[in-house]
């Protein structure tokens, strides 16, 4: 068994943008960062992308909407920021609180500031291997990973454990295109299917990313696999100073001796997620400025 060390990998890509955004003459590339709400992970994971942006030298415009913002409301502040010809990308946190509908948020994000990839024009242009959008973060990280650890997914049978618009339906999209690194034989499993495990044991690289703590154990894995552990889950855990431990959608202990390659949690994908955001951002400024 060997860790796949995401914040190594991130770190380098962190470095690699750095180096780019110093040679940027005139504004450097801004993302604007909107969380509405105090909710604990939210809060942390927009100080992290705040500091990243820091770091590579891109702008971050923190925007803190009042928690009683109506969907309204944050169309027009979205609307502001598609116009707003300083700002290269929008991220808006989630979860939003009820009853915004985050979907709808998404799809309100100009296609060409939608740097977290969510919108309906940038998962089309996924699925039609177009490479002028921009692709969803973790999804995207994921790939990184895949290829920066020398994990060629072309024949290989690729099994997403989940189906969710953030992670499982883009990251099967991406190892299904045609190209280098890609090219896998994918198959998407999810609450409803039959026979779980027996499927799972048939990955050459499983990912696991449906939010739910230690679920896949070493009798669902098979000796050898790639293993990406998407999930970042909170346990009770009273000898921690938090109150809680971090874990993945993995049992780690039993799993890791079997896997070839394995992502820890935290480590892992995390970190990524964080890297290609600033990597899309970048991309959305160079997009608005060919011509200078």
């Amino acid at each position: 068994m060997k860790l796949i060390d995401g914040n190594k990998i991130a770190a380098d890509i962190i470095a690699e943008l750095k180096a780019d955004v110093a040679l940027l003459p005139g504004r450097k590339p801004c993302l604007a960062l909107i969380r509405v709400g105090d909710d604990p992970a939210s809060v942390s994971y927009v100080k992290k992308k705040e500091k990243t942006a820091a770091e590579i030298g891109i702008i971050s415009r923190v925007i803190l909407p009042s928690v009683a913002i109506t969907q309204t409301e944050l169309f027009a502040l979205i609307d502001q920021l598609n116009a707003d010809p300083d700002v290269d990308g929008i991220l808006v946190q989630s979860p939003l609180p009820q009853p915004i509908d985050e979907l709808q948020v998404f799809r309100r994000i100009a296609p060409c500031k939608d740097v977290d990839g969510l919108g309906t024009m940038n998962l089309g242009k996924v699925a039609q291997d177009d490479d002028s959008g921009f692709i969803s973060c973790t999804p995207a990280g994921i790939m990184e990973l895949l290829a920066r650890s020398g994990v060629d997914l072309k024949g290989r049978h690729v099994v997403v454990l989940g189906r969710s618009l953030l992670v499982g339906k883009p990251v099967a999209l991406l190892v299904l295109q045609k190209k280098t690194g890609a090219n896998g034989t994918v198959t998407v499993c999810h609450s409803q299917t039959a026979n779980l495990p027996a499927i799972t044991r048939q990955a050459d690289v499983l990912i696991a990313a449906i939010g739910r703590a230690e679920f896949v154990t070493a009798a669902m894995v098979k000796p050898g696999a790639v293993v990406i552990d998407v999930g970042i889950n909170r346990v009770p855990d009273a000898a921690k100073k938090t109150g809680y431990r971090l874990t993945g959608d993995v049992h780690f202990p039993t799993v890791a001796p079997l896997a070839r390659l394995i992502t820890p949690v935290p480590g892992g994908v995390g970190p990524m997620t964080v890297a290609m955001l600033m990597k899309n951002t970048l991309k959305a400024y160079r997009l608005t400025h060919r011509g200078d």
